[in-house]
Order: structure tokens, then sequence, then C-alpha cells
């Protein structure tokens, strides 16, 4: 009897900190996609990795970001190669992230990006944050 009732107060103890999300909540997807490569392939299987996810797990269960930074950001300026493709995913509610400090070190501004994409101070430190918030991480 001991040993069922030490058991209930750990799992007690173990559930205490845990947050009480509604299922629906519980059931989500979050994923963020580095893109860092200025390789138009690799865009493009950034883009195929957003939109495989959301047709595997359901576009409204799963939240997903790509962010670019270094020499990936070309893939988010107004003629980058897959422009067609960005539109497609900002439709499909794909978060697009420009990082700001890679904006800023080759002179990009964001008159020089495409339409309706959002930014972060830093690309890097976005992406740890995203992973320590529980988001798997994926670097095509």
């Amino acid at each position: 009897m001991r040993s069922v009732v030490v058991l209930a107060a750990l799992v007690v103890a173990a559930t205490a900190g845990c947050s009480q999300l509604p299922m629906a909540q519980q059931d989500r997807h979050k994923v963020v996609i580095q893109v860092s490569d200025a390789d138009p392939a690799k865009w493009n299987l950034a883009l195929n990795n957003a939109q495989n996810v959301q047709q595997e797990l359901g576009k409204g269960r799963v939240d997903v970001e790509i962010v670019a930074y270094g020499p990936g950001l070309g893939m988010l300026k107004q003629d980058s190669k897959v422009a067609g493709r960005l539109a497609q995913a900002l439709d499909n509610d794909v978060g697009l992230m420009a990082c700001e400090i890679t904006m800023r070190n080759i002179k990009v501004t964001r008159d020089d990006m495409y339409s309706g994409i959002s930014y972060v101070d830093a690309g890097v430190v976005h992406i740890m944050k995203r992973q320590r918030e529980g988001w798997a991480y994926v670097r095509p």
C-alpha cells in the first residue's frame, strides 16, 4: 500500500508543473526549419519540407516556421528565385522569417524583402528559443 501512495505522490508531483492545455493544443505539432545556404535546391527542399509536414499532419495541426539567415537570406528577398513558392507558403500559413542581423550586415532593408514575411532579431537565437519551447528542428 505504501508503494501505491508513494507512486501516486510522484505522479502528482511530476504533473504539477504541466500546463493544462486544451486537447487541440496538446495535439499540435511545431517545426522550425533553418535555411542558411544560398543554394536554390536547399530553399526548395525547405519549402517542400514545410508543405509535406502540413500535408502529413494536417495544416490545422502544425505550426511551421522557416528561418533564413546568412547566405540563406536571399530566399526571402523580392527577387528570390523561389518567389512564387514563397507566396504559396504564406498562403498556407507557413511563417517565413528573416534575420535582421544578417540584413544589417549585408545592408539589405525591409524594402528589399518579399512582402508578407516576418522578421526576427537573430535567426540562430530564434531557432534556439523555439527548440527550448519544444519545437522540432529541421535543416535541409
